[in-house]
């Protein structure tokens, strides 16, 4: 089924793209070229890759353009496009590659297979693709295109479905990359409560495996730090349904911080949003970023935020495809957590650390419990199933 389905949409490409629709009828992708420049512009000419588009296909572990493909978000989101995005610009300036983006011109895995195809036919070898949404979109071009490599960031094994249904491994063209995200907000729960906050939230964008390990760390760790402290916390906890902000998010948040909760982890792309809104009105309400070190987006109300290493990851991996290395990850789904390097945990530099009284040797102390395997968090995405509390935490989870 799944290589009919590959094929009718090859033949479908094939036809927009005799018939120009992929520039001139708004319902295909341009690379958003008007806001960031292209390689150009910005490496210098005697270290770009100079293979002239239309030869042969690329060699194997051999880099020469990168293309990154946006999901719903845009490559300044503040989150995980941006972060993705700015790991494949650095990796490329430093080996003299060709890169650019493009932004699907709607939610959808047709448009998202069609800003691959472009990618492609504009001379992408190597297509980054952020987020699980591109599940289904990994499933058809792995299969179109098997001479060019695909990195997808954050797509686990449970994405690779076209009905879920039927479930598929990926093709060695494709290495599928996931983290540990219970491990970062497991630090970022047990940092909150040690710095003194006893009245906690939890805001997750849509109830997806990510942001719900996120939650569930982010429980485990806040009731460890409570029965650690002999003090009791409480926690409340709910799902936005989406990875935006909203009035009535706002108002939900407001609502929460006025009845007392102190701080508040929003994970959920640009969900934050309505929690610094809601902040912002309520003295002395903290917030705790996700994905990457948001404090810079107004550091009086960031405290911390729990970080995967999105840059970092991308860089890894292209590095592995361009030095030949590219069976370590190609063909597999490869997990990323405190056990694999520094892949998650919060920000510890001193204009990001927020705590008054959490030390970054505490810090330390309780992420190398995590990386021994002393510290064990439970990783469950299972969004009926709840993490097992002591009497000293107690959690209300809201619809």
């Amino acid at each position: 089924m799944k290589k009919i389905l590959a094929l009718l949409l090859a033949a479908m490409m094939v036809v927009c793209a005799l018939a120009g629709c992929s520039t001139s009828d708004g319902k295909g992708t341009t690379p958003v070229t008007d806001t960031t420049p292209k390689p150009t512009d910005t490496t210098p000419a005697d270290t770009k890759a100079t293979e002239p588009a239309g030869t042969d296909k690329p060699v194997s572990g051999t880099i020469t353009k990168v293309a990154l493909v946006t999901d719903v978000g845009t490559i300044d989101d503040e989150s995980f496009n941006q972060a993705t995005w700015e790991g494949v610009v650095e990796w490329c300036k430093n080996n003299g590659i060709d890169y650019t983006y493009y932004q699907p011109s709607e939610d959808s895995t047709d448009a998202r297979v069609a800003s691959v195809g472009q990618a492609v036919n504009e001379g992408a070898d190597t297509i980054v693709m952020p987020g699980y949404l591109f599940g289904a979109t990994v499933l058809t071009v792995q299969d179109l295109y098997p001479d060019v490599h695909f990195i997808a960031v954050d797509v686990a094994a449970g994405d690779l479905t076209l009905d879920y249904t039927t479930y598929y491994d990926p093709s060695a063209n494709v290495a599928c990359l996931t983290f540990s995200e219970e491990q970062a907000g497991y630090l970022a729960g047990y940092a909150a409560v040690k710095d003194g906050y006893t009245k906690l939230g939890f805001l997750g964008g849509m109830a997806v495996p990510a942001v719900i390990r996120y939650g569930y760390g982010f429980v485990q760790g806040a009731d460890a730090a409570a029965a650690e402290l002999n003090k009791d916390i409480e926690i409340k906890y709910t799902y936005g349904g989406q990875f935006q902000g909203s009035p009535e998010i706002t108002a939900k948040m407001e609502g929460w911080y006025q009845a007392g909760t102190e701080i508040v982890f929003a994970s959920g792309g640009g969900i934050y949003t309505s929690a610094l809104e809601a902040a912002k009105k309520t003295d002395g309400a903290k917030l705790i970023g996700v994905d990457v070190d948001q404090s810079y987006i107004d550091p009086a109300y960031f405290v911390t935020s729990a970080m995967k290493q999105l840059k970092n990851v991308t860089m890894t991996v292209l590095d592995a495809l361009n030095s030949g290395s590219w069976e370590t990850y190609g063909g597999k789904v490869t997990n990323f957590g405190l056990q694999e390097g520094d892949y998650v945990g919060l920000p510890t530099a001193d204009s990001s650390w927020s705590f008054n009284t959490f030390t970054k040797d505490e810090y330390n102390a309780v992420l190398e419990g995590i990386r021994s395997g002393k510290i064990v968090v439970d990783n469950s995405s299972d969004s009926t199933v709840t993490p097992t509390v002591s009497a000293h935490t107690s959690v209300d989870y809201i619809g």
